[in-house]
């Protein structure tokens, strides 16, 4: 193996550990804010009972997805008559 194909290999697994760092960073704030978003909801329907129909695929998929934010949104809407 000459010098250049053991740059190479270097190179690539450098670039592969960046990525595979930086996939797990997204992924992790991504879980922790689903997570936070869905307690968040449960809590606005069973202990202040607002009545959010988490019952509805589409209310858990906003919550899951964008978390605190989709919560608020859902907020909103549900203060406001919409849903």
């Amino acid at each position: 193996m000459d010098l250049t194909n053991l740059l190479m290999c270097i190179l690539l697994g450098i670039i592969l550990v960046v990525f595979f760092y930086l996939f797990c960073r997204v992924v992790k704030k991504l879980f922790i804010n689903s997570i936070t978003g869905l307690v968040l909801l449960f809590i606005l329907k069973y202990v202040f009972m607002i009545d959010i129909p988490i019952e509805q695929p589409a209310v858990l998929i906003v919550t899951a997805l964008f978390g605190l934010a989709g919560v608020g949104s859902l907020l909103i809407l549900k203060l406001g008559g919409l849903i």
